[in-house]
């Protein structure tokens, strides 16, 4: 008698499965095609889109993920926000150029197949990609038994976005003087959570269960507050999604020889100052958005025409010529 002849599924990977998956998650992705459609999308491998509308179309590319969130996502089961995480991350930094979010794409790595995990996932992406008019155009579920532990799930996501080339965000037309305008962020986002994590750890009663499910509230979407300032005529000089490094890191980026000395409001989110109390000073303002999510930088002139267009906007203070971002808390 030869060998016992092994199957895929028998192996971790259920192909079947994963095809009948495709179209449990079809409504979801009808959701994102209410206005902007597919070109010949039907039994292509790969997603089309018309760009003829456009006079002059530049592409704008984001990638990104949900980070170390993701764990308090998974153990606390708010999947949807982390389905949300990942569409904002990378919408976000698509509104920073001036471009349309026109297509998204997700990678989704998992140990074996779980319908109902992925289709929350996929649920919370639909709900953010739908309000921005954005198109779940594809993606990739990937069941990797033996590479990714089972109670984990990897996440990436793609954005590609449009825009008219006389409309893109020039950075390069900054000058001292310039007004930055802050909007709110809805919670700590997507970033930081390795520190929070750390935190928690070893101070695990600092903050309420209540206090955390706040902090993991899902990244907020600017798209409105991108909408409102176009709708009122008003064309930015830079726009920075803030994540990463904080006001500091992501506004030197746009800077060429001078600075900003900002003053932000108070972050006004529950629980926030008792663990703020474990974090080193200066440190928080390089890690958290520290309650500013986004920012808008304008000549003087266009200051109060951009503050009555997108909602929570506050002028945090302006472009000066000493290098780098100086960044203290009203009222500190």
């Amino acid at each position: 008698m030869g060998a016992t002849k092994l199957t895929y599924q028998q192996a971790g990977v259920d192909t079947r499965r994963a095809a009948a998956l495709v179209g449990d998650i079809k409504s979801h992705v009808a959701r994102t095609q209410q206005n902007r459609k597919l070109l010949g999308a039907f039994g292509l491998f790969a997603a089309c889109y018309d760009l003829s509308s456009y006079k002059e179309p530049v592409i704008v590319t984001g990638c990104d993920g949900v980070g170390t969130k993701l764990e308090l996502l998974l153990e606390h089961d708010l999947l949807e926000i982390a389905g949300k995480d990942l569409v904002a991350m990378s919408v976000n930094d698509i509104l920073t150029t001036g471009g349309d979010p026109l297509l998204f794409l997700d990678y989704i790595g998992i140990a074996a197949l779980n319908e109902e995990k992925i289709t929350r996932l996929i649920a919370g992406m639909c709900d953010y990609l739908a309000s921005c008019d954005c198109i779940l155009a594809g993606g990739e579920t990937a069941e990797m038994p033996g590479i990714v532990p089972v109670d984990v799930i990897e996440l990436s996501g793609f954005c590609i976005g449009c825009a008219e080339k006389p409309e893109l965000i020039d950075p390069s037309t900054l000058q001292v003087g310039d007004v930055l305008v802050g909007y709110k962020s809805d919670s700590i986002h997507a970033n930081g959570w390795s520190l929070v994590r750390r935190v928690l750890k070893e101070n695990p009663d600092c903050v309420s269960e209540e206090e955390l499910v706040g902090f993991l509230e899902p990244t907020r979407l600017y798209h409105d507050v991108v909408r409102d300032i176009r709708a009122a005529g008003v064309k930015p000089k830079a726009y920075a999604h803030i994540t990463g490094g904080g006001l500091p890191e992501n506004l030197e980026r746009l800077f060429r020889g001078f600075g900003a000395d900002l003053e932000i409001p108070k972050w006004e989110l529950p629980g926030i100052d008792k663990l703020l109390a474990h974090v080193d000073s200066e440190d928080r303002f390089h890690t958290f958005n520290m309650g500013i999510g986004w920012v808008a930088i304008v000549s003087p002139d266009e200051a109060e025409k951009i503050l009555s267009a997108g909602p929570g906007g506050t002028i945090l203070g302006t472009l000066v010529d000493t290098e780098g971002v100086r960044v203290k808390v009203r009222g500190e």
